[in-house]
C-alpha cells in the first residue's frame, strides 16, 4: 500500500487499541495488540508520517533509531540485588532501567499524555548482539525486564533486504506476532503531502512530468544512485531559500539532494524554463483577466511539457491566494472563541462589588493564557501546523487590541467591547476581501485554460491539481465557483464511465 494508506491504517490500530470498555479495560487486550511493522524503501515517509499521526491522534510520541544503541542503552545494565528465597539469600542478576522505556516515561511526566507511540526505525538492521533483544521486544513488548507502559503502541520501521545489507530476516514466531505492512512509494498519494507541506510548485509541476523520477533505486559500478520523496521535499525548501536569497539553484546543487544524475540534470534544466515560462506567460495580466491573442496561440501550440508548466503556475498563483484566506479564517475561528470568552467574563466580573480589573488587563491575560496553551500543545507533539499558526496569529491580534485598549483609555466593558469588536469587524471585511481576489484569480485561471485549450486534457489537469490541494477544497466550500463544479462533474462522469468499461473489459476476458 501507499504511505497515505499506511497511515491510516496505523491510526485506525490506534483507535481500536485504546478504546476501553466500560470498567476503563482496554477492549483489546495489551498482550492481543500486535505491534505495527512497516516495510518500505528508505525515504518514501514511514518516519515522517509518524509525528502527523501522534500529533493528529493527539497523543505521546517517543521515536528512537535502534542502530544507534547497544544492547546495554535498548536494555539497560546489569546489576546484582540479594534476594530471599526459602529462608536464604541469593545474588540475582537485574537490569537498570532501558534508556527506550525511561524516555517513554519521561515523555508521559513532561506531556501528561499517558498514551502515545513508541517508534523504533531501522530495526531489522540491528548488531547481531542487539538482535535477541529485538525480538524479545516485538514479541513480548518489553526491553529486557520493563514493559513498555499500557497505552503505548509500537510501531517499528525496516527496509527490504535489498536497500540494506545489514537488513535481518525475522523468524515466523515474531513475524506471527505483529501487523506487517508494506508501503510502497506512490506520487499521487505524495503529491496531496506536497500540497499541504508547500512543497515547491516547480518540483511538483516537475513530477508531474517526470514522475518515473519520484523514485528511483539503482545499482551502478559507480555505487547506488537514487531518488527518493525525502530528497524532493528537502531540494525544494533549499530552493525556497535560495530564491528569497536571490541565489541560481543549479544541477550541481540539485545532485546534492537528487543522487540519481539523470534525474537532477533534467530538473535544473527543467528549473530554468520553470522561470522563463513565469516571465513569458505574463501571469500578472492573466490573473487581471487580460488575455493577449499572440500569447493564447503560443500556449495552444506548445510542447506538453511547456503546457504543463503553465498549469503549474497557475496552480502555484491561486495555491497563494487559497492558502492565505483559509490560514485567515483560522485567525478569524480563533479570535472569535476567544473575544467571546472575553465578552464573557467581562460580563460576570462587570456585576461584581469588588469588580476591578479593567478591560486591558483582562484581554491581555488572555492572550497570555492563549500563548502559554500553545507552547504547551507544541511542546508535547500534539499541535498540528494549521492550529499553531493559527493560535499565534490569534494571540498577536489580541496584543494587538490591548494595546489600541491602552492606548484609548477605556475602562467601561461597554466601550472596551465596541472599539475591539470595531477592529475585529475590519479583519473580517480583510478576509472577505482576500476571499474575493482568490475567487476571482481561480476565475481568470478557467478562463484562460478555456481560451487557451477549450476543454481538453489541460483543464482535467488543472481540475485534478485542484481536488489534491487541500487549501483549494477548503476554499471551495466556502466560495461557488459555477466552473469548478461542472469541470469536476464532468471529470467525475468520465472517471465513472472509465471504470465501468474497465470491468466491461475484465468481464469479457473471464
Amino acid at each position: 500500500m501507499n504511505i497515505k494508506r499506511a497511515k491510516q491504517e496505523i491510526k485506525d490500530a490506534i483507535e481500536a487499541y485504546l478504546l476501553k470498555d466500560e470498567y476503563g479495560e482496554y477492549v483489546i487486550p495489551v498482550i492481543r495488540q500486535r505491534p505495527v511493522l512497516l516495510i518500505g524503501a528508505p525515504g518514501i515517509g514511514k518516519t515522517q508520517i509518524m509525528e502527523q499521526i501522534a500529533s493528529e491522534c493527539r497523543i505521546g510520541l517517543v521515536a528512537y533509531t535502534i542502530t544507534h544503541h547497544t544492547r546495554q542503552s535498548a536494555i539497560g545494565l546489569p546489576m546484582i540485588s540479594k534476594k530471599e528465597f526459602g529462608g536464604k539469600e541469593y545474588s540475582v542478576t537485574e537490569y537498570t532501567m532501558s534508556e527506550i522505556v525511561a524516555s517513554v516515561y519521561e515523555k508521559i511526566e513532561q506531556t501528561g499524555l499517558k498514551e502515545g507511540i513508541l517508534f523504533i526505525d531501522e530495526i531489522n538492521c540491528v548488531s547481531e548482539t542487539l538482535a535477541p533483544a529485538m525480538l524479545q521486544f516485538l514479541q513480548c513488548k518489553t526491553f529486557g525486564n520493563q514493559a513498555v507502559p499500557k497505552g503505548w503502541l509500537i510501531v517499528a520501521a525496516g527496509n527490504p533486504p535489498e536497500y540494506n545489507k545489514s537488513v535481518r530476516e525475522f523468524d515466523v514466531v515474531t513475524m506471527d506476532r505483529v501487523r506487517k505492512i508494506e508501503v510502497e512509494p506512490d506520487f499521487e498519494a505524495w503529491k496531496e503531502y506536497a500540497y499541504q507541506e508547500e512543497v515547491h510548485p516547480a518540483v511538483i509541476s516537475y513530477l508531474n512530468i517526470r514522475p518515473r523520477y519520484f523514485y528511483q533505486m539503482e545499482n551502478t559500478v559507480d555505487g547506488r544512485r537514487f531518488a527518493t520523496p525525502r530528497g524532493w521535499e528537502d531540494l525544494s525548501r533549499m530552493l525556497c531559500v535560495y530564491e528569497k536569497l536571490g541565489k541560481p539553484l543549479d544541477r550541481e546543487v540539485t545532485e546534492q539532494y537528487i543522487q540519481y544524475p539523470k534525474a537532477a540534470k533534467d530538473f535544473a534544466a527543467y528549473l530554468e524554463l520553470y522561470y522563463q515560462y513565469q516571465a513569458d506567460y505574463q501571469l500578472d495580466e492573466i490573473f487581471e483577466g487580460r488575455f493577449d491573442p499572440i500569447l493564447l496561440k503560443k500556449t495552444a501550440h506548445a510542447s506538453f511539457d511547456e503546457r504543463l508548466g503553465v498549469i503549474g503556475h497557475l496552480l502555484s498563483r491561486c495555491s497563494v491566494h487559497f492558502k492565505q484566506v483559509c490560514r485567515m479564517q483560522g485567525v478569524l475561528e480563533k479570535l472569535q472563541y476567544e473575544l467571546k470568552a472575553w465578552k464573557a467574563q467581562m460580563r460576570d466580573m462587570a456585576g461584581q462589588e469588588d469588580f476591578a480589573a479593567e478591560p486591558a488587563a483582562l484581554l491581555e491575560q488572555n492572550a497570555a493564557g492563549l500563548r502559554c496553551r500553545m507552547e504547551q500543545e507544541k511542546e508535547a507533539g500534539i499541535l498540528p501546523r494549521e492550529d499553531e499558526l493559527a493560535l499565534r496569529g490569534a494571540a498577536d491580534k489580541l496584543d494587538g487590541y490591548v494595546m489600541e485598549l491602552k492606548k484609548s483609555g477605556f475602562k467601561a466593558y461597554d466601550e472596551a467591547f465596541a472599539q475591539v469588536r470595531e477592529s475585529y469587524n475590519a479583519l473580517c471585511r480583510d478576509y472577505r476581501q482576500k476571499k474575493s481576489e482568490a475567487g476571482a484569480a481561480l476565475e481568470y485561471a478557467f478562463d484562460f485554460l478555456e481560451a487557451a485549450f477549450l476543454q481538453g486534457q489541460e483543464m482535467v489537469i488543472f481540475i485534478t491539481e485542484l481536488n489534491m490541494n487541500r487549501y483549494c477544497v477548503r476554499f471551495l466550500q466556502e466560495y461557488e465557483c459555477e466552473k469548478y463544479y461542472r469541470y469536476n462533474k464532468e471529470l467525475l462522469f468520465e472517471d465513472r464511465q472509465r471504470e465501468l468499461m474497465q470491468r466491461i473489459d475484465e468481464l469479457e476476458e473471464v
